[in-house]
């Protein structure tokens, strides 16, 4: 403590220059630079509520005054063609530097949270995404909008698609619904019950269901594919 000449006694708070700036500028109302820790006299300037002082808003490694399109990194300011030089990945949605972990999708690189679903906007969070004209859709949307569903296992179809009986099927997916051969297009089949059976099996059906079904597929050239289902949804229920 120290004496005053009133012969009172005031508390003595030794602080550094920064700190000292800091209290002075809160009494007289005005901001602190950034940069130089000293007050502001005139109007700041305000960069992500951060203020400085005009001539102090510059790129940390060239000396160029800083615009709008300024990058921080670690505390540091520094124009775009600095920054980029750095090698710091740009997120390819906020086109603002990734610090942290980098989610590399779709030939960029992202913040983990910006890169979602272009349709609920949810981030994938490590989960499979699905791309459709430079968009990334979770599972469920990408169905909904663009996908072949799987008749067999109802899941959006990655990679080839086997376009049989009316239906679409994954490739490993697609086979023998007795005897779960897989099966390719070349390979002979009867379709029964809306599924595929491969040539081996359906030599074992009885003599009378083969018939029925060589009559079903001679009616089956002359009908349109609606007739088919409807067709098809009947025989299997007898």
């Amino acid at each position: 403590f120290q004496q005053f000449p009133e012969g009172l006694f005031y508390e003595v708070v030794h602080l550094c220059r920064p700190c000292h700036n800091r209290e002075k500028a809160r009494g007289l109302g005005k901001y602190i630079c950034q940069k130089c820790h000293a007050i502001i006299d005139e109007l700041p300037l305000i960069f992500k509520n951060d203020p400085y002082h005009p001539d102090h808003f510059n790129c940390n490694n060239c000396g160029k005054e800083l615009t709008a399109d300024a990058r921080e990194l670690k505390g540091e300011l520094f124009c775009l063609p600095c920054h980029d030089k750095m090698g710091v990945p740009i997120c390819g949605a906020c086109r603002r530097p990734i610090e942290g972990r980098v989610v590399n999708a779709m030939g960029k690189q992202w913040h983990v949270e910006h890169f979602v679903c272009a349709k609920c906007e949810k981030p994938f969070l490590g989960h499979r995404h699905y791309e459709r004209k430079g968009l990334a859709y979770c599972e469920t949307h990408y169905n909904q909008l663009f996908g072949d569903v799987c008749y067999l296992c109802n899941r959006v179809i990655e990679g080839d698609v086997v376009s049989a009986l009316n239906k679409a099927w994954c490739v490993s997916c697609f086979s023998c619904s007795t005897c779960n051969t897989k099966l390719t297009l070349k390979n002979k089949f009867v379709e029964f019950d809306m599924k595929p059976v491969c040539k081996k099996c359906y030599e074992k059906f009885p003599l009378e269901l083969k018939k029925r079904l060589k009559k079903l597929a001679e009616v089956l050239v002359n009908l349109s594919k609606d007739q088919h289902t409807n067709l098809n949804a009947r025989l299997s229920l007898r």
